[in-house]
C-alpha cells in the first residue's frame, strides 16, 4: 500500500496520462538541469517534461491501460507529456536529441497506442497540420474545378444550340418545330407514293403470266 505522498504522485502521473494526447519516455542520463529546462520549453504550450519514479509511473500507467510501457520504465526516466501539437513536440524532442545525444528516446504512447522510438522519429517527420490542410484544400479545389468544367461544358453547348434555334426561328418566321415538321412531311409523302407504286404480289404474278 503506497504512502499518501506516493499515492498523490501516482494520481498526478495518472492525470497527466489521461490529459495528454501523447507521452514520450526518455532517458536523460548525463544531461544538466539547464538542458532539461531547455527541452521542456521547446515542447510548446500545454506540454510538460518531468523526471519520474519508475515504480510509481508503472502503477499510474497500468491504471490507465498503458501496461506496455512497463518494460520501458528502467534507468533514469523522464516523460514528455504532450497536450499540444504532438508533431511539433516530436520534432522538438528529435532536434534536441540530435544536439544532445545523451537524450535517449525509449518509446511512448500516442493516442492510446504504444509506439517505438522509430515511430516517435517518424512522427517528427510528418508535415505540420497547417501544411497538410493546405495541401488537402488544394487537392479538393483542383478536383472541384475539374468537376465544374465537366458540368459547364454540356451546359454551354446547350446554350449555343438554343441560341442557334432561336436565330433560325427568327430568320424563317416560324417555329423550329414547324420547320422540322415541314422537312419531315415530304419524306413521308414520298414514302407513301413509293408504297403506292410498288407492285403487289398479284400484280407481279399477272405481269409474269402476261409475258
Amino acid at each position: 500500500m503506497p504512502t499518501p505522498a506516493k499515492a498523490a504522485v501516482i494520481d498526478e502521473i495518472t492525470e497527466r496520462f489521461q490529459k495528454s494526447s501523447a507521452a514520450v519516455l526518455t532517458e536523460y542520463r548525463g544531461l544538466t538541469v539547464a538542458q532539461l529546462t531547455q527541452l521542456r520549453r521547446s515542447l510548446g504550450a500545454g506540454s510538460s517534461y518531468a523526471v519520474v519514479k519508475n515504480t510509481l509511473t508503472k502503477r499510474a500507467a497500468d491504471s490507465v491501460g498503458h501496461t506496455d510501457l512497463g518494460p520501458l520504465l528502467n534507468g533514469p526516466t523522464a516523460i514528455a507529456f504532450i497536450e499540444g501539437d504532438v508533431v511539433e513536440a516530436a520534432k522538438a524532442i528529435r532536434d534536441f536529441a540530435r544536439a544532445n545525444p545523451m537524450l535517449v528516446v525509449k518509446g511512448g504512447v500516442v493516442e492510446g497506442r504504444t509506439v517505438s522510438p522509430a515511430e516517435v522519429t517518424a512522427l517528427a517527420d510528418v508535415e505540420p497540420r497547417e501544411v497538410l490542410l493546405a495541401k488537402l484544400a488544394g487537392a479538393m479545389k483542383g478536383n472541384l474545378t475539374k468537376a465544374a468544367g465537366l458540368f459547364q461544358a454540356p451546359l454551354s453547348q446547350v446554350a449555343r444550340l438554343a441560341a442557334a434555334l432561336q436565330e433560325k426561328k427568327e430568320s424563317e418566321g416560324g417555329s423550329a418545330t414547324a420547320a422540322a415538321e415541314d422537312a419531315a412531311a415530304p419524306a413521308g409523302d414520298d414514302a407513301a407514293a413509293a408504297a403506292d407504286t410498288t407492285p403487289t404480289a398479284d400484280a407481279a404474278d399477272t405481269a409474269a403470266g402476261t409475258d
